[in-house]
């Protein structure tokens, strides 16, 4: 066999070794269609290459790829390459602090080891593409981690939580799932002293410790949808509701998800829900759709927007 082949193998053993947490020998060598003694000698391939390929014998054991003292050169087709290249390129103006400097310095390294022509595709990319940051407000990457192990690992989490009113409180939660919208990360966690699921703004979030206090996972809500929920309509006075007469598909792309929830409704309408403590600025909003429309509820926002039809009308 040529050292070309013996390399190829060798590449697609870690693209599989990279593709999920655990192989058998044998399901390694019926992918790669060798023997077991060929993937032992390409697992020590690797190993001498720097990859920290882990063994395990007996009935369920098998080969698995570890983290290693540094980070591997990754194994990456023509696709990923490119999504990587461009994610890193917009990750540079995030909400993540320091993950601009980082990204930055990823995309160089990346840069150095790509094939010419995908070098081509990529500068193209960013070459027609500008990024608009918004307001937004930067969050501790090590934050991120320490909440990210506590959802996988599935441990209390116990931190000092400002409210908008300015005054903080301690607060222990079973942490679920972090979401992140186009400036800001919130924490979907079940709030032992609330009994109840709370969304919470990593921004807000002081002294965050993960304990060694394990829990089992509740039956929990969708994570986007409860945040979003938590979003358009709790810290409001107002929630209103309005039929508007268009497709919720055209809808949702007027209406960003921070801003409003968007329920499918019947004969190509929709209804919008949108919380707010100000009702002339809700009916200004709904007017901006460019659609009919019908206020469902609060009785209130019917008498904001015939004041505001009467204002116009005025001028």
């Amino acid at each position: 066999m040529t050292v070309e082949a013996t390399t190829e193998r060798v590449l697609r053993l870690l693209s599989l070794l990279q593709r999920r947490p655990s192989w058998t020998a044998a399901e390694l060598a019926a992918e790669l269609d060798v023997t077991d003694r060929c993937v032992r000698r390409d697992v020590e391939r690797l190993r001498t290459l720097g990859y920290p390929v882990h063994a395990a014998a007996g009935v369920g054991g098998g080969y698995r790829l570890g983290a290693g003292t540094r980070l591997p050169p990754l194994l990456l087709d023509d696709e990923e390459a490119i999504a990587t290249a461009v994610s890193l390129r917009l990750a540079s103006g995030g909400t993540v602090a320091g993950a601009g400097e980082a990204a930055l310095r990823a995309l160089a390294k990346l840069d150095q080891v790509m094939p010419p022509r995908l070098r081509a595709e990529v500068r193209a990319v960013h070459g027609a593409t500008e990024t608009l940051v918004g307001p937004g407000v930067e969050v501790d990457p090590e934050l991120l981690v320490t909440l990210a192990r506590a959802c996988r690992d599935a441990v209390r989490v116990r931190f000092r939580y400002a409210r908008p009113r300015g005054d903080e409180r301690e607060r222990t939660v079973e942490p679920v799932r972090m979401v992140v919208t186009s400036h800001r990360w919130y924490l979907m966690a079940w709030d032992l002293d609330r009994d109840d699921w709370r969304t919470f703004r990593l921004d807000r979030m002081r002294e965050v410790e993960a304990t060694t206090w394990h829990f089992r996972p509740r039956e929990h809500p969708d994570p986007v949808a409860h945040v979003q929920r938590s979003m358009t309509e709790a810290p409001y006075r107002y929630l209103a509701r309005i039929r508007v007469h268009a497709p919720p598909e055209q809808v949702r792309e007027l209406v960003p998800p921070q801003v409003g929830r968007i329920e499918d409704g019947r004969d190509g309408t929709c209804v919008l829900v949108a919380g707010g403590d100000d009702l002339d600025w809700i009916a200004v909003h709904v007017v901006r759709l460019g659609h009919d429309a019908e206020v469902l509820e609060p009785p209130e926002l019917r008498e904001a927007a015939a004041r505001l039809a009467r204002r116009l009308a005025a001028l």
